[in-house]
């Protein structure tokens, strides 16, 4: 006799339906479409502006965030550039970047950007954070210490290391 169950119940898969990208990931995607256009629209501007208008705009989106997410942001900001000036801040995705030759090696999340309740900074496949077969690609980060602050410039130091 033929089974009853439907091809879902058989594979154990659930049956609801994928009703695509949250909000908060359709607005990334427009402040994504959004930052390609303006970088065309630097094309034709030295190197030296054009870096000097992806800091301004990054400094812009920080300055945007709500106090808490700033404050932790404006700090992350200037352990990177100190850590790693090599580094190009960007934004990626309306979010404060770090680049190396175009390529996001970290970035800052506030914690309003997806309605989570910590910040995050992450670090993309370009940082060389291997540590054996598995190691940490994002921090929570709900306050900086003195202690944070430096594990954070080791970090930053050894993705570009």
């Amino acid at each position: 006799m033929p089974s009853t169950k439907s091809p879902a119940e058989v594979s154990g898969t659930t049956t609801e339906q994928y009703n695509g990208f949250t909000a908060e990931e359709r607005a990334a995607m427009k402040e994504h479409a959004r930052e390609e256009k303006k970088a065309a629209a630097r094309r034709g501007s030295s190197r030296a502006e054009k870096e000097a208008a992806a800091e301004r705009d990054v400094l812009a989106k920080i300055a945007e965030m709500p106090e808490a997410d700033r404050v932790l942001a404006e700090r992350i900001h200037e352990i990177i550039k100190t850590a790693a000036p090599d580094l190009a801040p960007k934004l990626w995705y309306g979010m404060p970047a770090y680049a190396r030759d175009g390529k996001v090696v970290c970035h800052f999340q506030s914690a309003e950007k997806f309605k989570s309740r910590y910040a995050t900074l992450g670090f993309s496949d370009q940082a060389a954070l291997d540590d054996g077969a598995m190691w940490s690609t994002a921090y929570a980060v709900r306050e900086l210490t003195a202690a944070d602050e430096e594990r954070i410039s080791a970090l930053v130091k050894k993705a570009v290391g």
